[in-house]
């Protein structure tokens, strides 16, 4: 089983964009996206059969709150992109390696490392406009087209092999069984002119995005330094990402080169990091680290330590002390989403009868926060209040149609009502959602088995069983002329 996740993680390094290919001779600074063979819709196909196998990853990380903010980053970063058409996903990784990385279609993969080890909000955003220019340079496309073969999944594999070796010997064993394993290493050391246009490309997004374009570069320099501190070599950015001296000279005169501006960190940014710290360590090191912190004043922002504090003595189940270190956040950070929802989880943990008013009020105050909207119902349905969930649920959708979560909570909001057929359907939506058409249809299946349902919910969902076998059908049919 460890095998299977160390090969699905690296299939994720395959596309980590230091994919490679020929040498890209004469790329222009902003490049041209090529519109070859390996088309933009064959990009997305293959990136949402790579994300089935990374949500199954036991370190992918689907926490409502961190996802949001990454995803708010991101897309402020890709909305100053020249080609705003790219639909782009963003997501985590918990790994404490420092790392990001590119899928084809637009699927972003941040690692949790990344967040914890950047010194600013535009360090981290340096690296994520990065990743983001790989897409829209469609990096992906142009290797694959410039090997003129139409096989990229055996290309994919390939590549696979060689990176997975790079980064973890216990996988090495994948690219030596591979005949032309020696071929691809070859391709792979020619990626530094995708690199450099990446860093160009980046710059331009960081500033026009109101982040500090020097942040790309005092990152990159300090990932470079610490190349001689690490036991194992180089951080897992470096090894996948070469960064030369150039490279980074080149990133810092491009930088002075633009207006200078202070830009501070957003107090999510520090929220954040807090939170994953207070969830990662051992709970009561948690505890000692930002009582230490606040204690000699050493902390880059005062709300993110106590924010830290507060959330790491509601994991040591200590309800009163957290409630107290609560109220002294919530008097210096007013109005945060995040803060008010920790604030709602203290009130629940605690039993306090207050608490689903505290989900409401907190809704009213940030309609649309996702992570609110999971908590509350999930908390209704704990109470077993299905009907008061289905309404937190169905008002979601309207917003948010694709979110597979709600509808995994519509499906248990379904089953307290016994409604056997809705709660397939609503499953069914979820796995669609996920990538997993075969896993809909199955359900659909089921639901229409039930035995309940009358005559237009049974209507609606043979016609989605329509649907869904046609696109299984479409689906199956480009695989196979893939390979």
């Amino acid at each position: 089983m460890r095998t299977r996740h160390l090969l699905t993680r690296h299939l994720l390094a395959l596309l980590l964009l230091t994919i490679p290919g020929v040498p890209a001779q004469g790329l222009p600074e902003l490049g041209e996206p090529s519109q070859a063979a390996f088309t933009p819709s064959q990009e997305r196909l293959l990136g949402r059969s790579i994300m089935r196998e990374a949500r199954r990853d036991p370190t992918y990380y689907d926490d409502a709150e961190v996802t949001d903010y990454i995803s708010r980053v991101g897309n402020r970063l890709a909305a100053r992109g020249s080609d705003v058409r790219q639909e782009f996903e963003f997501f985590m990784m918990r790994d404490p390696q420092i790392n990001a990385f590119a899928l084809p279609g637009g699927f972003i993969g941040v690692h949790t490392g990344l967040i914890m080890a950047a010194q600013s909000e535009s360090e981290m955003a340096g690296v994520v406009a990065h990743e983001i220019s790989h897409v829209t340079q469609r990096h992906i496309a142009r290797m694959i087209n410039n090997q003129q073969s139409n096989q990229w999944l055996e290309i994919a594999a390939l590549a696979l092999a060689i990176l997975a070796a790079r980064s973890n010997s216990q996988v090495a064993e994948a690219a030596a069984a591979i005949g032309p394993a020696l071929a691809v290493q070859q391709q792979l050391n020619f990626s530094r002119d995708f690199e450099r246009e990446a860093d160009r490309i980046g710059l331009q997004l960081l500033e026009k995005a109101g982040f500090d374009p020097q942040g790309m570069g005092q990152f990159f320099e300090r990932l470079q330094r610490a190349t001689r501190i690490y036991e194992g070599g180089a951080p897992s950015y470096l090894r996948t990402h070469p960064v030369t001296f150039e490279r980074i000279a080149d990133m810092q005169n491009r930088a002075q080169e633009l207006r200078y501006r202070q830009v501070p960190d957003s107090m999510d940014f520090h929220l954040v990091r807090a939170k994953m710290k207070a969830a990662f360590d051992a709970p009561r090191d948690a505890v000692a680290y930002y009582r230490d912190s606040l204690a000699e004043k050493r902390y880059l922002s005062e709300g993110g330590a106590r924010y830290g504090l507060t959330a790491a003595l509601l994991r040591t189940r200590e309800v009163p002390a957290a409630w107290k270190e609560f109220s002294a956040l919530n008097a210096l950070v007013k109005g945060n989403p995040m803060v008010d929802t920790l604030g709602c989880r203290i009130r629940l943990a605690g039993g306090d009868p207050e608490a689903f008013k505290c989900f409401r009020i907190a809704l009213q105050a940030h309609p649309g926060y996702r992570a609110l909207i999971y908590e509350y119902t999930e908390a209704l349905l704990q109470s077993r209040q299905a009907e008061a969930a289905m309404k937190i649920v169905d008002s979601a959708l309207a917003s948010y149609p694709d979110d597979h979560r709600l509808y995994l909570l519509q499906a248990r909001a379904y089953a307290l009502l016994n409604r056997r057929l809705a709660v397939h359907r609503s499953q069914a939506e979820a796995y669609a959602r996920m990538g997993s058409t075969g896993a809909a249809i199955e359900q659909l299946q089921i639901g229409l088995k039930a035995g309940d349902g009358d005559y237009y919910q049974l209507s609606a969902a043979e016609a989605r069983l329509r649907q869904l076998r046609v696109q299984d059908a479409e689906e199956r049919k480009d695989s196979a002329r893939k390979k």
